[in-house]
């Protein structure tokens, strides 16, 4: 069961990915980050269980944006599109990931989590449809949906490590610095795209 959920959501990892990019770069250089940035999640994840286990959450984020770098620089990749693109497969990973932890022991807790995930993707579906109508939003960049998608995953991620410190992947007050420092950034990044002529 833990396979196929994890081949499926890196499969609709890869697909939404592409999706999200296809109409500007070509296939192999579309897919190539894609498989970049799932090899750096499965590395820092590795890295984690066998050194700091309850760092896995981060070690594998650190790796994702490793990976995500390196297809960026090697195919000249827009940042931001494509940062936008991992967002929302990365919503899709953690949804992925919370399913699996409740099928392995029904907690629903979890499964709280997982419907917070997928509230998030109808958000920056939401989002995405909108955001060029927003007259505080000038520029009308991509990386709108994305950025601030994620700051609202690390705002809530921050509140629930408070309250819930040792769950799934929180490693007390660490995380929360963590999570509003990547709150805080996202955030920022929205309003200078906002003001962004280009």
């Amino acid at each position: 069961m833990d396979i196929f959920l994890g081949l499926l959501t890196a499969t609709l990892f890869l697909f939404v990915f592409w999706r999200r990019l296809k109409e500007d770069y070509a296939p192999d250089q579309v897919f190539s980050t894609g498989f970049y940035i799932l090899l750096g999640i499965s590395v820092g994840a590795l890295l984690a269980v066998n050194f700091r286990p309850t760092w896995w959450f981060w070690s594998g984020l650190s790796g994702a944006l490793l990976g995500l770098s390196i297809g960026v620089e090697r195919f000249r990749l827009r940042l931001f599109e494509a940062l936008e693109a991992a967002i929302y497969g990365g919503l899709i990973l953690c949804a992925g990931l919370f399913l699996r932890e409740w099928a392995g022991g029904f907690d629903v807790f979890v499964l709280w989590l997982h419907l917070g995930v997928l509230f998030l993707i109808l958000v920056f579906e939401f989002l995405n449809l909108h955001y060029k109508k927003f007259t505080w939003y000038k520029s009308g960049r991509v990386g709108f949906s994305g950025l601030t998608v994620a700051g609202i995953f690390f705002i809530l991620r921050a509140v629930v490590a408070s309250y819930f410190p040792n769950t799934v992947s929180f490693i007390g007050k660490s995380d929360v610095i963590l999570s509003g420092i990547f709150a805080f950034v996202s955030f920022i990044s929205v309003y200078n795209l906002s003001k962004s002529s280009s």
